[in-house]
Parts: structure tokens; sequence; C-alpha cells
């Protein structure tokens, strides 16, 4: 999972060089998406997301991230129609930051970049991203803020991974599915959270979860997994109809 997904021309903001754009998010669309059937999110987003998707964990390189589903099959989106509306009442930050992003400037330090590729990046309509004086314009400014959370919540979901791997509590899952028309297929290389470890915890252990504020992570994160079914029931519609998964 790769931390500039759909990000087409993503280059550093400047303001000199973007002195005089704009953002125009109108008959904005989510059609950037289409072909993502995960995101990354954080821990503060669990219950959230649970609500919505399921939650499962992967591996990304020497890292392992909490995931959202958005679909079952490469490249497949089901919650974003051909008219490029997002189907749920909750849209994962990871989505919401676009067409902002803080990345790695090289140096160690992380820059606030765009992605130049944005329909809505331009010069002529929209608010614009910095003032007449060269400064930051308060569309900016919030988008920046909103990318410092959000880096922060990483982090802190990141300790939380940590913690899980440390106590040994996740397991590989495959999740498969058929059509009614006999076409079947497999997602792997999924981790979810081993219910069974999970209540043989020693008391110490137990405690520091439920201290932390994770035990309810944790239990956002199972409880989601029944939402495997809604994305079969989703994937139906477009393909027939789909069994339950297992």
């Amino acid at each position: 999972m790769k931390q500039l997904l759909f990000y087409e021309q993503p280059v550093a903001l400047n303001k000199e060089r973007h002195r005089a754009f704009k953002i125009d998010n109108k008959g904005a669309s989510f059609s950037f998406t289409k072909a993502t059937n995960s995101v990354i999110i954080t821990g503060m987003e669990f219950v959230h997301v649970a609500k919505e998707y399921p939650i499962v964990f992967a591996k990304a390189g020497d890292r392992i991230v909490p995931l959202a589903l958005l679909g079952l099959r490469n490249d497949e989106n089901l919650f974003v129609n051909e008219a490029g509306h997002w189907d749920a009442r909750y849209i994962p930050a990871f989505v919401r930051r676009y067409p902002f992003v803080l990345a790695d400037s090289g140096d160690g330090n992380l820059a606030v970049c765009i992605d130049e590729g944005f329909a809505g990046f331009n010069t002529e309509t929209g608010i614009p991203l910095f003032n007449e004086a060269g400064e930051q314009a308060p569309l900016l400014e919030n988008a920046i803020n909103f990318l410092k959370e959000y880096q922060g919540q990483n982090q802190r979901t990141e300790i939380f991974v940590n913690r899980l791997k440390e106590m040994d509590l996740l397991t590989e899952l495959t999740a498969r599915a058929e059509l009614a028309g006999g076409v079947k297929f497999s997602m792997g290389g999924l981790l979810v959270v081993d219910e069974k470890k999970l209540v043989e915890l020693d008391k110490e252990k137990a405690l520091e979860l439920f201290r932390s504020g994770e035990m309810g992570w944790i239990y956002a994160h199972l409880l989601s997994l029944s939402n495997m079914n809604r994305l079969a029931e989703m994937l139906g519609k477009i393909g027939g109809d789909a069994v339950r998964i297992n």
C-alpha cells in the first residue's frame, strides 16, 4: 500500500511557483479512487470505518498497516459509482486529504505536496492557496493542519500495530467469494486479530490495551469483519448474485 496512491503528479508546494493557483472543488469527484480496493486508515478512524467497511491488516514493505477494504477484486472500489459519487457515510481520511499530501522531501523532512494532475488545480477559478502577500490562505492552512493531524495519528497507529505484533495477536485470513455464475476469487495476504489469543492474554497485557484505548480499536476491527458480506452483496449487484464470503 503506497502513501502516494492515486497521486499522478505530486509536487512540493512552492509559494512562488504556485502563488496564483487555486482549488476548484465544484463538481468534485472521487473517480480518482475508482481503481483502489483498499486505503490505509488510522486507529482513531476504526469506530467510524467499522460501520461501513471491513478493517484488516496487511504488510506494506517492512511494516504492517490497517486498511479499510473498498472492494474484493484488484483495482475496484465498490463505493464509487460511475458518476464519481462516494456511496457511504464515512470517507477515510486517506481519501479526504486529496489532492494534498505530506511526502519525503529527500532530506529527512516532510514537504506539503499537491497533485498537479488534480482537475480542480488551476489559476482561473476556485479558492486561492496563497494570498496577495504570498502567505498561506485559509484553505491551505486548513489542509496543512489536517495533514499534520493525520501524520500524528499515523504514528500513533504504528505504535498500536507494533503492540499487536509484539503480543502475537495477528493471524492470516484469506477471504473467498463466489458469484452466481460460478466465478470464484479470493483475497490473500490479509491479517486479522486472533480472538482466541486475545481472550487468552494475561491480565497485564489486556489492561495495557484497555488503558491505551486500543482494546476498543480491536473490537471495532473484529466487528467490522461482518462487512465482508456487504462487499460480496455489492459485488453481486455488478456481476451476479454473490454468495456469502467465508
